[in-house]
């Protein structure tokens, strides 16, 4: 039975969830979790037990020194709380951890609990991926869910993807068969440049989670560190004349797949979302431009990758299955 005393009742309450590792591409996702956490001083109200989900081997603990004295922080994924004011406030539950080394659906029945237990009525599940996209171009999100009723409802894709899955899709899954509505947001990070930290998808996951439950995140630093870091990997890009050749291919592909796109009714769209933002200052850099769905036609997605690239492979040669779409 959970027990979550001292919290209050919370209103009108979304979980929002990242996990580092596999579905985790250049830290994009968790460190959206943690931007809201920051900036909204989120108190964590619970953590899972390490022992029950985590290989030490894998996921090390870290010794620190509190005063002189040394302390162990273990791997673990934790919940916090956030309440949003304004007009119509309401809460958010942040759950932040790392992907679990074991027990997978108990790992995902705990998280479960404490959605029934706080009567949360939507999980939203952050991810990014490895992608063929240039880093000169907007972000491409996609958004998912296994239930074809919220797909209409809330203009998201529904999940097509088959394949090895990470701990998204199956808390996904868990959230589905227990009847908890549920949408997976995924961010493609460049695969030549995957090194975290990737500010300019971060930025581009919490526009798009800024549309689909309809808050106004403060931004904070994130817009100028995403303008820093394109004009960062520009310069790296204009050094090597391999790797700015390939970046204009993907720029060709992109802007080829996206140019029927371009009609009344995208443009419309995108209006809407700077009329929204238009009395802040506004998100500028990544905005999400994928309404749903797996991204632009002829994009590939890739599973993060820990030890990263500096270079890019060769465009691969037409008719080579080196393709894999974002899951559910």
């Amino acid at each position: 039975m959970i027990e979550l005393e001292g919290v209050p009742e919370l209103i009108d309450p979304v979980m929002v969830a990242a996990f580092e590792g596999w579905n985790d591409a250049g830290d994009a996702a968790s460190t959206a979790v943690a931007h809201l956490e920051r900036e909204w001083k989120g108190e964590v109200f619970a953590a899972l037990d390490a022992e029950d989900y985590y290989d030490f081997q894998v996921n090390r603990p870290t010794v620190f020194l509190d005063g002189g004295v040394r302390k162990i922080t273990w791997p673990t994924t934790r919940l916090s709380v956030v309440r949003i004011g304004g007009e119509k406030p309401r809460d958010l539950v942040l759950v932040r951890g790392i992907e679990p080394s074991m027990r997978w659906r108990s790992f995902c029945n705990e998280l479960l609990g404490f959605a029934h237990e706080l009567g949360v009525e939507l999980v939203v599940i952050l991810g990014a991926l490895l992608g063929d996209t240039p880093h000169t171009r907007p972000v491409p999100i996609s958004g998912t869910t296994s239930d074809p009723d919220l797909a209409r409802r809330m203009d998201l894709e529904e999940t097509k993807y088959e394949g090895p899955t990470g701990i998204v899709g199956v808390l996904q899954e868990a959230c589905t068969h227990a009847g908890v509505p549920a949408v997976s947001l995924w961010a493609a990070v460049p695969h030549y440049v995957s090194q975290p930290p990737n500010p300019k998808a971060t930025l581009a996951l919490l526009n798009r989670l800024e549309d689909l439950i309809d808050v106004r995140i403060p931004l904070g630093e994130l817009p100028e560190d995403a303008r820093a870091w394109q004009v960062g990997v520009d310069q790296l890009a204009a050094e090597d004349s391999e790797v700015a050749e390939y970046v204009q291919t993907l720029e060709e592909a992109r802007d080829t797949a996206e140019l029927p796109e371009a009609s009344g009714e995208a443009i419309a769209r995108e209006f809407e979302r700077y009329l929204r933002r238009r009395d802040g200052a506004g998100p500028s850099g990544g905005h999400a431009t994928a309404e749903g769905g797996d991204g632009p036609p002829g994009t590939s997605y890739r599973r993060d990758n820990p030890g990263g690239r500096t270079r890019p492979p060769k465009p691969p040669k037409a008719g080579t299955d080196d393709e894999e779409s974002p899951e559910d």
